[in-house]
């Protein structure tokens, strides 16, 4: 091919030597379709014009390094002379970098003595920032404890929680002087992790740094630090948690019992201490920062089981002040501790626990009180029913003894009982008569509970209740400023007069940025239980008179009682309110009457109109498809006052479970006087208006036209009459209805007798032909043997052959092997004669 190139490309310059105006041409042809692309070339640069220079990101009196121009290489310079930097890599038309850059600022300005504080602008094309780096993101910050990282920031951008975060990487390590230090350190609720190392011998053992590693690298895989780290320095402090030797690591657990880094099995490195401390440590109380886009966190949590989600005020740089995140975590940690162990607080174990108590007062006999009283305390005991019928039936001996008539009852009468077939192991019962104006002990507790918590549990608390129930709770903790949104979506109500803790602890405003955005109580705190498996949630109702504490134990034995009281929240849109009463009178009522979560109930069950009600949601296209139609009927039946057109945005309304319907859009029909003689719209019919008029014609209890509503004729019966009598026309209406059913079912009956002599016809066929198929299997199978054998036959006749044939070729190969032997043998014989022949004739010769 290349030859022929070659070639061909030697015949052209031959015939341009030629022909010099051949080439001319071909010159003048080259030079005019340079200048043709140059010229397009120049037009193009024209129309796109050149990126405008990066201008600073940061202000200049803010003490942050602004390198918009994306100057990678002077980060390392600048990084390698400072302790602690922090690195902030920005676009300049991101709105998420916009946003932080404010609360950057205000952490500058409070750590720029301690912190060398970089922007790096990564979004420059011709920087060196955008061609090293691919960040899917921004921002992204960087922080580096000397040459330790990068630690990635993963948390809010919100100026507390990023300078508590900072303080953390500069201080990762809490100096423990005293025991009295130690016990204060070791008393929170989150995980601790306590380091002994000697300085005597160097001013930093080798062991130090490593540990120091550790907890750095902590920070990386937890940010909220869930795990903190403490160093102790004299033996003896280090005694008080079983520490004797040098450069050991102790783990404490409040929940089990406490560790010691295994040295001898494990290498002695940062990455082994920090994977052994996330191996085992403990957890009661999470933190969830959701990051407020689409994300399947809460999906993770909340799939593994019943959850506690509390909403509160938190300021991660004075969380140690905060006494909400206080009690709810020691609710959380008496609630996981399910044995009676000591508490390094009080360095006592627990006492045997109280059994369950309960009282009740006899209203049959007055001045008489019942109490049950249960050991061990293995059931929840609530105020419900079926366990005050037991109390009444414990005392049944007292009341059988005043109505005798022999002589006063005791005044305490007592005794132990026990039920083979009942969840109590042994309890006792006593009897006693109260003093005049004295409450019973349950009335007392109850009157000093709060009520919106539910029914009263007079028990020992939820000390250990995790290991006594099956519906086992786990505690999150949210920050209310940052996940407002979904707290007012589980039922909270905002409340803008409450204030987050100061760093003296004072009460003082809240950032402008966090204002309007506390919840409604005195101390800005809501809790709800959620469970997904029941696709239920509960919602805490505090009494002013309760504190957290309280409300809280009341509301996880509510929970995990058998016979709970708690009552399902419904979320719902909030009604829209019309204002005074002259705007009232001015707007017109709508045609379709839009309901919500608590305004469902009271129109449907309206026994004065039919309500046909659409379900429906705004993502549906189905749903609006059928809008016109909707309105059409709604203006058709505006004027018969019987009826109600009605919808409900399922997507944002919670129902009870016996309303709630399974596809959108779904229309049901409420008739008056019979609401449990709910109709719904057949799904395999197509939703027109004629189809919707016969619907409500056929199923409503009395429907007039708005024409003839208005004629003249003569006045209803008002009062119970007309109640009655159109209870008995709706009764005549119902009967006619079943007989036209009983009509329908017998004629159906009568085609299903039909078709069943028609399927036995049909059977019979279908045996003969099954029989006669039998047979032919039969023969089938009696050929099939019979081939067989022949084929059989065959082969074998056929392997005969074939030896025959291989033992005949053997021969014949063997009796060509002596053919050629005797045809040799024959030369040999005939050239040795002639030899002979010619020696005789040689030597006749010699004689003669």
């Amino acid at each position: 091919m290349l030859r022929r190139v070659r070639q061909s490309l030697r015949q052209v310059l031959l015939l341009m030597a030629r022909r010099p105006a051949l080439l001319c041409g071909a010159i003048v042809l080259g030079a005019l379709l340079i200048l043709a692309v140059k010229f397009t070339c120049s037009r193009a640069k024209n129309v796109v014009a050149s990126a405008r220079p990066p201008v600073r990101f940061f202000p200049t009196d803010v003490p942050v390094v602004d390198l918009y121009l994306g100057q990678l290489d002077q980060v390392e310079r600048l990084r390698s002379m400072a302790e602690v930097s922090l690195i902030f890599f920005y676009a300049p038309w991101c709105a998420h970098s916009m946003a932080a850059r404010h609360e950057l600022q205000q952490v500058a300005k409070k750590l720029a003595k301690q912190v060398l504080f970089v922007a790096v602008n990564c979004w420059w094309s011709q920087g060196k920032c955008r061609r090293q780096n691919r960040f899917y993101h921004f921002p992204v910050i960087h922080v580096f404890y000397r040459r330790f990282g990068p630690i990635e920031y993963k948390g809010p951008f919100v100026a507390p929680y990023l300078e508590s975060f900072v303080l953390r990487v500069i201080t990762p390590l809490t100096y423990l002087s005293s025991t009295a230090t130690l016990k204060h350190f070791l008393s929170y609720h989150e995980s601790r992790v306590v380091g002994f190392f000697q300085f005597n011998s160097s001013p930093q053992p080798p062991g130090y740094i490593t540990y120091l590693s550790s907890a750095l690298q902590a920070l990386k895989r937890d940010f909220s630090g869930m795990v903190r780290f403490g160093v102790v320095t004299n033996q003896r402090v280090a005694e008080a948690v079983s520490l004797k030797e040098d450069e050991s690591i102790y783990l404490y657990r409040r929940l089990n019992h406490s560790l010691i880094f295994p040295r001898r099995e494990r290498n002695f490195t940062s990455e082994a201490i920090c994977s052994w401390v996330f191996e085992h440590y403990e957890t009661v109380l999470h933190w969830l920062q959701p990051p407020g886009t689409k994300s399947r966190l809460l999906e993770q949590e909340l799939t593994k089981g019943p959850a506690m989600l509390v909403f509160l005020p938190h300021d991660p740089r004075v969380a140690a002040a905060n006494s909400i995140l206080q009690q709810v975590a020691d609710v959380a940690v008496r609630y996981h501790s399910c044995h009676a162990g000591g508490d390094f607080r009080s360095g006592a174990s627990s006492a045997r626990r109280p059994p369950c108590c309960q009282s009740l007062p006899l209203p049959r006999w007055s001045g008489s009180v019942c109490e049950v009283c249960v050991s061990p305390c293995a059931c929840y005991l609530s105020r419900g029913d079926a366990f005050q019928s037991h109390l009444r039936n414990c005392c049944l001996h007292k009341g059988a003894a005043r109505s005798d008539g022999a002589g006063p009852a005791p005044a305490v009468s007592c005794a132990n009982l026990r039920h083979g077939y009942s969840p109590f192991r042994q309890y006792s019962a006593c009897c006693r008569t109260l003093e005049e104006g004295a409450a019973p002990p349950a009335s007392r507790a109850a009157a000093a509970a709060p009520p919106s918590a539910g029914p009263l549990l007079v028990a020992e608390g939820v000390t250990g209740l995790r290991c006594r129930t099956n519906r086992t709770l786990r505690f999150y903790v949210l920050d209310v400023a940052l996940n407002l949104p979904l707290a007012v979506r589980l039922g909270a109500t905002r409340n803008r007069s409450t204030w987050l803790p100061r760093e003296d602890g004072a009460a003082a405003p809240p950032p402008p940025q966090l204002q309007q955005q506390q919840l409604e109580g005195s101390d800005g705190s809501f809790a709800t239980i959620v469970d997904l498996q029941d696709e239920v949630h509960y919602v805490l109702h505090r009494s002013p008179a309760a504190t957290l504490t309280q409300s809280l134990e009341a509301f996880i034995r509510n929970f995990s009682s058998p016979y709970s009281l708690l009552q399902r929240h419904l979320v719902g849109e909030v009604d829209r309110k019309r204002g005074t009463e002259e705007a009232k009178q001015l707007v017109v009522d709508p045609i379709i009457t839009e309901l919500t979560t608590s305004s469902f109930l009271p129109c449907v069950m309206d026994i004065q109109k039919d309500v046909l009600l659409i379900y429906y949601t705004q993502w549906c296209g189905f749903c609006s498809a059928i809008n016109h139609i909707i309105i059409q009927l709604a203006r058709l039946l505006q004027g018969n006052p019987t009826i109600t057109v009605a919808r409900l945005n399922v997507a944002r309304n919670d129902l009870p479970w016996e309303f709630m319907v399974d596809r959108v859009p779904s229309i049901l029909l409420f008739p008056k006087y019979r609401q449990h003689f709910t109709v719904k719209f057949p799904d395999d019919e197509r939703i027109t208006l004629p189809n919707l008029l016969r619907f409500i014609l056929r199923h409503s209890s009395a429907v007039r036209p708005a024409d003839q509503s208005a004629a003249p004729g003569p006045p209803p019966v008002s009062g119970p009459a007309s109640a009655l009598r159109a209870e008995f026309e709706a009764l005549q209406r119902e009967v006619q209805t079943l007989r036209g059913a009983r009509e329908r079912l017998s004629q159906q009956l009568a085609r299903l007798w039909r078709d069943n002599q028609r399927l036995k016809l049909d059977s019979r066929s279908l045996e003969a032909r099954h029989a006669v198929l039998a047979q032919e299997r039969k023969s089938l199978e009696e050929r099939h043997r019979e081939k067989s054998r022949q084929l059989l036959e065959a082969v074998g006749r056929l392997q005969e052959l074939a030896d025959t044939s291989e033992n005949l070729l053997n021969e014949n190969t063997l009796l060509r092997v002596l053919l050629r032997a005797l045809e040799g043998g024959t030369d040999a014989g005939e050239q040795g004669e002639a030899e002979a022949e010619e020696a005789r004739e040689s030597r006749s010769r010699l004689t003669s």
